[in-house]
């Protein structure tokens, strides 16, 4: 048996949702389903049920009609609930009271919060001033926002009329935008005039005239002061007369009945290895994924506050927002989560009495390594619970968030990613938390863990795989009519079946190791090595800030390990320090895993999302160009790499 960080209570199991479900799902399948591991089989053994249990139990208003699922084994091809009509926003819109259900908190100490009744109104006049406009089913409209109530009353609006969605974080430059909502068409842009970021203002009206020019598509742009509430541009309406010209907000919004499979989001890859794919979403999928995600594996509840670390350019906006469905409150935040310091975010955690709070892996990371202690400068009475994806969460981290947070807390890694928005594998409130793993794969979601032959194994790292339909399955890619595109991103590997590209271990107790991208495995010596395993040694290190590393071909047929460190002031790299970290790594991991070059970097290329981009590091090595630097958040942070690969350790 594998030692648990936290166990949960009897009393706390046999009260959770996911137990009520197992129980109802028993009673009414009169099948024997004794714990989670019966449950999550019947759940891929049983789609068509499973699924249509989960909308019974998590109250989807609209119709569902009598099939669950058509052509179940097709992948792609599978349609689930072809009778059903629904539509997303009126989910989330279900609450009608003077509740609180958005609560936003910027980086400078401003606050404001949305009643259930106040968000319905906005949405209803917005969807009026949409409808004047001529916006309806399958128009696009487009979000250039921070993380605001008016960017989720914006979204409703859309969703409600049966228009599509997508947005992106300020920050992203003009090209960036471009790339994106170009590709799509936007018939209305929704924009603030900037944002805050580590205690400045930062005017974004030049870049939002500029992505003007450049969207011909566009026929009208509505402006949400923020950052200055005097705000105007000439080619804009301001967001206060838009909303008058959707009238008075004393009557109801209202709701276009859709296919389960209607398209409600666009989400946009990375777009590190060319332009961003444009991914559909439905409003049914994303719903139903969403509500068993949060109701099931996060054991949400009525009234409870729910806090992700996000911005309006991450599927985890999408995900964050959802949980209105579910009658929660949802807190939005603006700013940098170090600004002033380390504790920023853990205060609003605090001081808003937040039941779960999600965050990265690498911002635990931080955390630790500035040495905070969340659980010395607050008293976090409500918390109960910690998220964290992004990246794999290192065993380290996970004894810094009990030691430093709180002990009596469920900190639940998970993993999956804009492809379903949603998750593959996550938390569980009936199971332990083991150090290192990922608990459990997500009910209703067929995931194994391939060789290169295809075949399943267990306890060995390999490929992640679903070999199942799931209903957050993309719709399509966007301007892709036959498939094809689509079907090379998941399928062209193993036919038949969705490869996502993670490296991965299922464990013997149902836990799931994250390794890191398939795509960036090192190879020395041709055995697979994931990059995690490295990251988790140097970054112990006091010295190293960060981490990056990459395999460079050698011309041999082979594959050398460089490591690129970015370290923490006044610590230079120097033989004694590359000394230690070979002596760790090797001490800890294996022979292989030691790099053959380290080398000191002053940046590390990240996406928009945060995300270390070690592909873009792995092409300039190669001299290969990068081809898509828009992507990134920090593209100059490239220029050094080669020629600090020419003066290394």
């Amino acid at each position: 048996m594998v030692d648990a960080l936290w166990t949960p209570s009897a009393a706390a199991v046999s009260a959770s949702r996911m137990t009520r479900f197992r129980e109802q799902v028993a009673a009414g399948a009169a099948v024997d389903l004794p714990d989670y591991p019966a449950l999550w089989r019947w759940s891929v053994e049983q789609p068509g049920p499973f699924w249509s249990a989960v909308w019974d139990y998590c109250g989807v208003r609209g119709e569902k009609g009598a099939v669950a699922l058509e052509n179940q084994t097709a992948m792609p091809g599978a349609r689930w609930f072809p009778e059903a009509r629904l539509n997303y926003a009126e989910n989330l819109l279900q609450r009608d009271d003077e509740h609180p259900a958005l609560v936003f908190r910027g980086e400078d100490g401003r606050r404001s919060e949305w009643s259930f009744a106040t968000l319905r109104r906005q949405v209803a006049q917005l969807q009026r001033a949409l409808r004047l406009l001529g916006v309806g089913r399958g128009d696009r409209v487009a979000g250039y926002l921070p993380n605001l109530p008016e960017a989720v009353a914006a979204m409703l609006a859309s969703a409600s009329l049966g228009a599509v969605w997508s947005s992106c974080s300020p920050d992203f430059g003009v090209p960036g935008v471009v790339d994106r909502f170009g590709q799509i068409e936007p018939k209305v842009l929704f924009a603030a005039d900037g944002y805050l970021y580590k205690g400045r203002v930062h005017d974004t009206r030049d870049k939002l005239e500029q992505i003007c020019q450049q969207l011909p598509s566009l026929e009208r742009v509505i402006l949400v002061p923020f950052a200055d509430p005097q705000a105007a541009m000439d080619c804009a309406v301001n967001w206060q007369d838009f909303l008058d010209e959707g009238g008075a907000g004393n009557q109801a919004p209202q709701f276009e009945a859709l296919p389960f499979d209607a398209p409600l989001f666009v989400m946009f890859s990375s777009g590190t290895t060319g332009k961003p794919k444009c991914i559909v979403h439905g409003h049914g999928g994303t719903l139903l994924q969403h509500l068993k995600e949060h109701q099931l594996h996060t054991d949400l509840r009525p009234g409870e506050r729910l806090f992700y670390f996000t911005t309006t350019g991450w599927m985890m906006w999408n995900w964050l927002v959802s949980a209105l469905a579910s009658g929660v409150t949802v807190v939005l935040y603006d700013g940098n989560p170090f600004y002033p310091g380390a504790e920023a975010l853990w205060r609003v955690v605090d001081e808003e009495a937040v039941e779960v709070f999600g965050t990265s892996a690498k911002f635990l990371d931080a955390c630790k390594k500035a040495a905070c202690r969340p659980r010395e400068d607050f008293q976090l009475s409500a918390l109960r619970a910690v998220l964290s994806t992004g990246s794999p969460l290192v065993p380290e981290s996970f004894d810094w968030v009990y030691h430093e947070v709180k002990q009596d807390l469920l900190l639940a890694s998970i993993a999956g990613g804009t492809d379903l928005i949603s998750c593959f594998v996550l938390g569980n409130p009936v199971l332990p938390v083991v150090r290192g793993q990922v608990q459990c794969r997500g009910l209703g979601m067929a995931v194994e863990v391939w060789d290169e032959h295809g075949q399943a194994q267990t306890g060995a790292p390999g490929e992640l795989v679903c070999t199942r339909p799931f209903p957050s399955m993309p719709v399509g890619f966007w301007n892709d009519a036959d498939g094809q595109r689509y079907h090379l991103a998941y399928f062209d590997h193993f036919p038949g079946v969705w490869r996502h590209g993670d490296w991965v271990e299922l464990t013997a107790n149902g836990g799931m190791v994250i390794y890191g991208r398939s795509d960036a495995t090192l190879n020395p010596g041709g055995v697979r090595i994931g990059t995690a395993e490295i990251y988790r040694q140097v970054e112990q290190i006091a010295e190293v800030e960060e981490a990056i590393v990459v395999g460079q071909d050698t011309g041999d047929g082979d594959q050398q390990v460089v490591l690129f460190v970015r370290l923490a002031p006044p610590a230079r790299l120097d033989a004694t320090l590359a000394q230690l970290l070979r002596a760790r790594i090797r001490a800890n991991a294996t022979p292989r895993h030691v790099p053959a070059v380290i080398a000191e970097v002053s940046d590390i290329p990240r996406t928009r999302s945060g995300k270390i981009s070690e592909i873009a590091v792995r092409d300039v090595l190669h001299g290969r160009p990068v081809k898509n630097t828009k992507a990134l958040a920090n593209p100059e942070a490239l220029a050094q790499f080669e020629a600090a690969a020419l003066t290394a350790f």
